[in-house]
């Protein structure tokens, strides 16, 4: 079997060389939505791993090979490298596997989820078992063919994803003693996931039944969505209520100008932004939910110093005394936003840019439309959004309140589709949720012995079985845990031991996996 060491330095290396091509957090464009990744661990150190006899097993960074068929519709094609990470280091015969993909991102900074600082390696230590983080069709370097087009994509689905992580535990030959013998049907298999890859360990379970024992889903965006202005609402309801005050404001005016036909006054609320090279004034007034989306990165264990806090700051703390709940108005807060955009915000995500090269999206022959190469997240990412999923991040209906512009709507983004992939979309697309929620089940999905894990600050709560305004009983076979976490806050120890809510979650998972593994038995 192939194995290759990956340091830390390589994997530094390989992150920071993103970020001179990219954003400041990996988009190929300020206008495109931040992937909706799980949260990366601390990442352990290369020294190796002792297990419970005392044995030296290998760093945790090690890098194994498996063969993956590249279409399980069609065997005679043939087979991929699909790369996975793997320790034993609580492992005792008898024990569980627990399976884990990150989903939607290269999955080589993603090893800590091996480890005890996460609820995988917690079950894994509690109940006797071997961890295994698998990375995703099309991410990172696990291709089934060499670049990224369309006619690539053709095997790039939620089904064939599904069918890997079934053929992966029918099929691996894991390199730990008695890794040759630990099929679902010679060991209990417990598939983890969180966000995307938290939707896809329940669809997984709901698909082909009886392969995996367990699963537990953090954020798991069940129901795909076109329209997904929701996306914003778990933000308005905790974000301060002073800084969402006058967020609201200032978005409505926006809207109000950019809609009035008064050039010189959408000339002026350009200008004060920074914005006036940008032509299109959707581009424009969607380029603000960039203050928006940082809150994805938030977890309970985080600071005051984090950027969506810092924005906030920027516009409610005026000569030293914060706003009241009410905020301090539109006239202040539209002057404290131009000025925090402009000069502190703009260079963080664009550096010394172009506005309209980074924040237009009507250009069709930029680069990032047409760039196949792999290992180029978001394109594979949007390839699953265009076809599947939508999650389309919008404004919100007239009827309710909106952080953000409602000049951006689905169009918007359907566009942009077209324009990633023209041979597959000569006309903007609107992404199948129907046949992905038929198939799958969306809210209505019942599955025995899968936990879900929720947060209400999650952005992506609104696509959970904790939705607003969506009624999914909680029980002993499916349970539902919601705590104040953020998005997968669960998924990481560290912010159990800062938030009880959320130490709460992982308790009662870790007591459902203890009663439902006691429960398995070889068929």
């Amino acid at each position: 079997m192939a194995i290759r060491t990956l340091t830390r330095l390589s994997v530094a290396l390989f992150l920071s060389s993103l970020a001179v091509a990219l954003t400041r957090d990996g988009r190929p464009n300020g206008n495109l939505p931040p992937i909706p990744a799980v949260p990366v661990p601390d990442v352990p150190t290369d020294t190796p791993v002792t297990s419970r006899n005392g044995t030296t097993l290998p760093p945790y960074n090690t890098t194994y090979y498996f063969e993956q068929l590249i279409d399980h519709n069609d065997p005679s094609l043939g087979t991929f490298q699909q790369r996975y990470w793997h320790t034993w280091e609580y492992y005792e015969e008898g024990g569980p596997i627990i399976l884990f993909t990150p989903g939607e991102a290269n999955a080589a900074g993603y090893y800590g989820y091996l480890t005890n600082s996460t609820i995988n390696g917690r079950v894994a230590q509690q109940e006797n078992g071997a961890t295994v983080v698998l990375e995703h069709r099309f991410y990172g370097l696990s291709n089934p063919y060499p670049d990224l087009s369309v006619q690539s994509f053709r095997v790039h689905t939620i089904e064939q994803a599904v069918q890997d992580l079934v053929y992966f535990t029918q099929n691996v030959k894991l390199p730990m003693p008695g890794g040759d013998a630990v099929t679902p049907e010679q060991a209990p298999w417990v598939l983890i996931g969180g966000s995307y890859s938290g939707a896809l360990t329940a669809w997984t379970m709901v698909d082909q039944p009886n392969v995996f024992w367990a699963g537990y889903a953090s954020s798991a965006v069940v129901e795909a969505i076109v329209d997904y202005w929701g996306y914003f609402d778990p933000i308005r309801q905790y974000m301060p209520q002073n800084c969402s005050a006058d967020v609201e404001a200032v978005i409505a005016h926006m809207d109000q100008v950019f809609t009035s036909g008064d050039e010189t006054a959408i000339s002026a609320l350009k200008a004060q932004f920074g914005l006036s090279n940008v032509t299109h004034l959707d581009d424009a007034a969607g380029s603000l939910r960039n203050n928006l989306w940082d809150w994805q990165s938030l977890s309970p264990d985080s600071g005051p110093d984090q950027q969506f806090f810092q924005f906030c700051d920027a516009l409610e703390v005026k000569d030293g005394v914060s706003a009241p709940a009410t905020g301090w108005g539109l006239e202040h807060a539209l002057e404290a936003w131009g000025t925090y955009f402009a000069n502190v915000y703009y260079p963080l995500i664009c550096g010394t840019e172009d506005a309209e090269d980074c924040l237009g999206t009507y250009d069709p022959t930029q680069s990032y439309w047409t760039d196949t190469t792999i290992d180029n997240a978001g394109r594979s990412w949007e390839w699953i959004v265009c076809t599947e999923v939508g999650f389309l991040q919008d404004g919100a209906p007239p009827n309710w309140p909106t952080l953000v512009t409602r000049l951006v709507q689905p169009v918007y983004d359907e566009r942009q589709c077209s324009y990633m992939f023209p041979e597959a979309f000569p006309t903007w697309p609107t992404p199948n949720v129907a046949a992905t929620n038929a198939r799958y089940h969306g809210w209505n999905l019942q599955v025995d012995r899968l936990f879900f894990a929720n947060g209400q600050r999650d952005p992506w709560r609104e696509a959970t079985v904790s939705a607003d305004g969506v009624y999914v009983p909680s029980t002993p076979t499916q349970p539902i845990a919601i705590g104040n976490g953020y998005h997968c806050s669960d998924l990481i120890v560290r912010n159990a031991d800062v938030d009880a809510t959320v130490m709460d979650v992982e308790n009662e998972a870790l007591g459902y996996m203890k009663t439902w593994l006691s429960e398995w038995t070889k068929p």
